[in-house]
């Protein structure tokens, strides 16, 4: 049957606690900040952290900065170093720390903390006034915390069988958050947060466990919607690696056969593997930096060749996961070669803009899947693209497409009007696929991108039709402004 009984739909849970649905790190704030000096000694650092019963001291720094000094670093450079209680705190602080804005969403600021492996953060007001320090146990009763204790029970995983136990846990988690109605952003960073937690236990335990495995000889790279902190249940784990210089080469097959296991590892988790092959145990997303600067000099070079223009979009969205190996990625290097050479610019935008937005094609029709849209190919793909390419039009380095879209609003081929309009298409295209898996889910089918529109409610099929429309306008315009803009 065709009537309301055949729509897919998410019963939704009120949130005990009253959470209002946009929270930040100033709601977290508790207590005032223990703030020090530079010339005070390690013996006074100590004694007011104890006296306020935190392991913290602010300390403030020529031209507006900040340093940390915590319990952890007395014990590591001071114990630990050998040197005295009365060493200024000065000379152990190692540089400015980072610092957030009060207005930083919560989730944002949980993705740093995670992200960086801080035990506190600093939160300054728009005067660069230290409000309070934000740690992990502040998370815990908001709704960017609820992802915490599985994390952790992940990151504690005492073997494969343990990890992919816990990890099998995350469409439960990612269904409860929608059902609490949590922001589309919030709930696939969330997401992406477990699944690096996932993969970085699993590389310690099927990876750097092996004989003549160096951890430190290679940076692995997220690439694709984890990368961007947009995962889905849909979505697949895609990986890169760049090998150190000094790494033997003859030991990559190695480092591949270890990954290859990895890949068997998160398919026993439950989480998805890219099928096409993007993976890190594939001998082309696994090379040596100089092996990887070469293609990228190739791919800028000759970008029709070798599939130049699809590598070439994957690593523009790789995120290092952990570079305890090399210090760049090849994202980096590859933003400046792209921006020197405005033919390849122009031959990327060309690419960006080939994959319409559109409700249905020939194909469809003629295989009989009028009836059905696929969220992902037809619309979130072509404002993804848009996005990637009008960040680096704008020399941003930012991965996220939200904050892609922010970088590059008000430049010459995205205007103000554009970005905000696609922001908000993204997010309820984002919405609406959550919604949707989730609600599969819930009856045991399988997640998937491609939705039966008769199995929408007539508000999402109206949305989706004027998502559609909104980003094939913005193709147009910039199809446009192409001919004026990438050429100068």
């Amino acid at each position: 049957m065709n009537g309301p009984e055949d729509q897919l739909t998410v019963a939704h849970r009120r949130d005990a606690s009253g959470t209002p649905a946009s929270r930040t790190v100033a709601d977290l704030l508790r207590t005032a900040p223990v703030i020090g000096r530079a010339e005070m000694t390690v013996r006074q650092a100590a004694a007011l952290m104890t006296e306020r019963g935190q392991d913290y001291v602010v300390i403030p720094l020529p031209e507006g900065r900040h340093g940390l000094v915590t319990d952890a670093d007395i014990r590591a450079r001071v114990v630990a170093a050998g040197r005295g209680a009365d060493t200024p705190v000065g000379e152990i602080v190692d540089g400015p720390a980072l610092v957030i804005d009060h207005r930083t969403s919560t989730v944002d600021a949980l993705t740093e903390l995670l992200d960086r492996g801080l035990r506190v953060i600093p939160v300054c007001d728009e005067t660069g006034r230290v409000l309070g320090v934000i740690g992990a146990g502040d998370f815990v009763a908001d709704p960017a915390g609820a992802s915490m204790p599985l994390r952790e029970q992940i990151s504690r995983s005492r073997s494969v069988a343990e990890l992919q136990s816990h990890a099998r846990r995350i469409p439960q988690l990612v269904a409860d958050l929608v059902r609490r109605d949590r922001p589309a952003h919030e709930v696939t960073r969330v997401t992406s947060l477990i699944v690096d937690a996932v993969v970085q236990r699993g590389l310690a335990l099927v990876v750097d466990s092996r004989p003549g495995v160096d951890p430190a000889s290679y940076t692995w790279l997220s690439l694709g919607s984890n990368a961007r902190r947009e995962p889905v249940l849909s979505s697949d784990v895609d990986s890169a690696v760049v090998f150190d210089d000094a790494l033997d080469p003859a030991s990559h097959t190695a480092y591949r056969e270890a990954f290859a296991e990895l890949d068997e590892v998160l398919r026993g988790a439950g989480i998805a593997v890219d099928a096409n092959g993007a993976v890190a145990s594939k001998t082309l997303f696994s090379r040596s930096r100089s092996a990887w600067r070469t293609a990228i000099r190739g791919w800028v070079d000759e970008p029709l060749e070798n599939k130049g223009m699809i590598f070439t979009s994957l690593i523009l969205d790789g995120r290092a996961l952990r570079t305890a190996g090399t210090e760049h990625v090849p994202g980096d290097e590859m933003i400046a070669a792209l921006r020197a050479d405005p033919r390849t610019m122009r031959l990327l935008l060309e690419e960006s803009l080939a994959t319409r937005a559109r409700l249905r094609t020939v194909r469809d029709v003629l295989t009989g899947r009028a009836g059905t849209f696929d969220l992902k190919s037809h619309a979130l793909t072509p404002l993804v693209n848009i996005a990637r390419w009008a960040a680096l039009s704008v020399d941003s380095t930012e991965v996220n497409t939200r904050a892609r879209l922010r970088a590059a609003s008000g430049s010459p081929m995205l205007s103000d009007d554009d970005a905000t309009t696609l922001l908000e298409v993204f997010d309820v295209l984002q919405r609406m696929r959550l919604r949707y898996q989730v609600a599969r889910f819930d009856r045991g089918e399988a997640p998937t991108d491609v939705v039966e529109m008769k199995r929408l409610s007539p508000l999402d099929r109206s949305l989706v039709g004027q998502a559609v429309r909104e980003i094939a306008g913005v193709q147009r315009r910039m199809a446009n402004m192409s001919q004026y803009q990438v050429n100068r």
